[in-house]
């Protein structure tokens, strides 16, 4: 049996959905280049947030979410037109601040940590490793 739920299956179809809508039919000028990288639906299928990223400074990324969230309808109604769902979720548009996120992480790493990215550990010699039972 799939260990997919019925979620998960949705949250990609309307990820690949919205992706191609945005990129071929929202004509809005603010929206720019972006790309889908996530959905997530609630357990109810009633809402969705889209997860995007888009290229350029802070400005033109808020922007683009500006002209997604006003672009919602319409992909939402073209959602309801290609996928045989009894209900389309509302969309919710969100910045996907993962990327940012770890770039913020690991300039912090970089501060903190004398030798840099490179970070020798200490190697385990075998036999004591198989003494503890092979967990530390």
């Amino acid at each position: 049996m799939p260990k997919f739920r019925r979620t998960d299956r949705v949250n990609e179809q309307l990820k690949q959905e919205v992706a191609l809508l945005v990129r071929d039919e929202v004509r809005d000028p603010r929206v720019g280049v972006v790309t889908i990288t996530a959905v997530q639906t609630s357990p109810e299928l009633d809402h969705a947030k889209v997860y995007f990223t888009a290229l350029g400074d802070p400005t033109e990324q808020e922007e683009a979410l500006t002209g997604l969230r006003s672009a919602a309808p319409f992909i939402r109604k073209a959602l309801g037109q290609r996928l045989h769902m009894r209900r389309i979720p509302e969309l919710h548009f969100e910045q996907d601040r993962v990327l940012v996120e770890a770039q913020r992480i690991e300039q912090l790493l970089r501060e903190a940590l004398p030798n840099g990215p490179g970070i020798e550990v200490a190697e385990v010699d075998e036999d004591e490793e198989e003494k503890n039972g092979g967990a530390e």
